[in-house]
């Protein structure tokens, strides 16, 4: 793929924008040759570009990125983010940022941040699990670990959940979680938002359960704090202490150089009475030249008389 290739393919796939949040480009899956640096979103009305590391092509990409939001016309502001640099500075190249823009999925909203953080406070490549909690949450007690801005929190209410509790260590992230279910006229008497670190909080998390809906997603590495290789182990070692007796699990990993086995292996041998399920589909916007290396959903479940 060639330069002048990828603006074809960026003009056909805006064809298909609507104000929900689409993937224009996905390079990261290493599908597109020598663009694995590259991914591109429409965001509702902002064009996104995330470049992960420098590359030779950036002011051509950048300049070819101007043409084409001048002649799509489709949004207010172009905004190029350096992943590579520190701070991952975020600039508007064209246009003007509004006040207000929001990752839209399903019909939800949820408060981004453009200019002032590695991550704007959502994922998109997690649609599908967000998806499945908004199924299966219905009466249920769920529990959100590494809960981030609570999005999973957010379709669990919206799915009829009875009372979720969202757990994540940055008290900024879980702030702005209250605010995306405010966003969404979301009643929050029966959420809790706990600022605590997952491994020494045990206690605190038993309180509230136990938990019918159990979501685990985690970071692949977080300096001084989680890394999968050691640390996802001990939360699947302590499910029996506030999983329900019939209790669904949504086990994710977003690690390339850890399998589906990894965390397969870790139920066997941790938590053997979870059955797995299924491993959720990825989006199709989202391609992976490698499955494994993809995001991998998988489901667990305590009792086989849970219908999913």
């Amino acid at each position: 793929m060639n330069l002048d290739d990828l603006e074809r393919l960026l003009h056909t796939n805006a064809a298909s924008v609507t104000e929900e949040y689409t993937r224009l480009f996905h390079g990261r899956g290493n599908t597109y040759g020598g663009y694995r640096f590259l991914t591109v979103d429409s965001v509702d009305k902002v064009l996104f570009t995330v470049l992960f590391d420098a590359d030779e092509q950036e002011d051509a990409i950048v300049s070819m990125l101007r043409d084409f939001f001048y002649a799509e016309d489709k949004w207010k502001a172009l905004i190029v983010q350096q992943r590579y640099l520190p701070a991952s500075p975020s600039t508007v190249i064209e246009g003007e940022l509004p006040q207000k823009t929001f990752a839209i999925e399903n019909g939800l909203k949820y408060h981004i941040n453009f200019l002032n953080a590695q991550n704007i406070g959502f994922f998109p490549d997690m649609k599908l699990g967000r998806e499945f909690v908004r199924r299966n949450a219905s009466g249920k007690n769920v529990l959100n670990l590494f809960s981030y801005t609570c999005s999973f929190s957010v379709v669990a209410i919206a799915g009829g959940a009875t009372a979720v509790a969202n757990v994540d260590m940055n008290k900024n992230v879980l702030s702005m979680g209250r605010e995306n279910h405010r966003l969404n006229g979301l009643d929050t008497k029966n959420v809790e938002f706990m600022p605590y670190n997952i491994l020494k909080s045990w206690s605190r998390i038993r309180k509230s359960g136990p938990y019918d809906l159990i979501i685990i997603d985690p970071p692949s590495f977080q300096k001084g704090s989680f890394a999968a290789t050691s640390d996802y182990e001990k939360i699947i070692r302590r499910l029996h202490e506030f999983a329900a007796e019939e209790c669904i699990v949504l086990s994710a990993l977003n690690a390339p150089e850890l399998d589906s086995e990894f965390i397969k292996n870790l139920f066997r041998e941790n938590a053997p009475e979870f059955q797995y399920i299924e491993r959720l589909e990825n989006l199709e916007s989202f391609p992976e030249i490698e499955e494994e290396r993809s995001l991998k959903n998988l489901i667990f479940q305590k009792s086989a008389s849970i219908a999913l």
